[in-house]
């Protein structure tokens, strides 16, 4: 992580491409960061390539270790069929494949959650000390903004609207 902010991506800044197994996945492999991460696709996999081509998108980066962290994926699962055109998703970071397997089927989430066993994904996105971290990322596929921490549904909705607009983010 050395040279990183662990505060996000920068405004701007192109979203790091990457492909992660899906948290219902019984598949036991990695996040892949490499060159050719856009091309790996299937219904098993989060590519946040495959999520910027629909339009707009709302990522988030958590640690179930951290507290309440994963509360952010029902957050997203509740404001994602309100903002149609928008891609929500969320990669859970160094988790027990089993215990977040079961958490998914337990909270029924319907938003994509990828696995990011060795924090690979994490690192390029920038994920610090604070959970969960979130990245809003434009039409373009550039960082529209960064949020640090746990956003209601009232304070993810007024970025997602301005997002979905193209206007800077609050």
């Amino acid at each position: 992580t050395e040279g990183l902010d662990p505060r996000g991506l920068a405004p701007g800044t192109r979203l790091p491409p990457f492909a992660a197994p899906l948290a219902t996945s019984t598949s036991d492999a990695g996040a892949n960061v490499a060159a050719g991460a856009c091309e790996v696709r299937g219904r098993d996999v989060l590519n946040v390539c495959e999520l910027q081509e629909r339009g707009p998108v709302v990522l988030a980066l958590v640690v179930r270790a951290a507290g309440d962290c994963e509360r952010q994926i029902d957050v997203l699962d509740r404001l994602a069929p309100r903002f149609a055109g928008v891609a929500f998703a969320a990669v859970a970071v160094r988790d027990d494949d089993d215990e977040l397997r079961a958490l998914a089927r337990e909270r029924g989430w319907s938003v994509p959650v990828g696995r990011d066993p060795d924090g690979v994904v994490a690192n390029r996105y920038g994920l610090g000390a604070i959970c969960p971290l979130l990245t809003f990322g434009g039409r373009d596929g550039r960082v529209a903004g960064t949020s640090l921490g746990l956003l209601d549904d009232a304070a993810l909705a007024e970025r997602v609207e301005a997002l979905r607009a193209g206007r800077p983010l609050p």
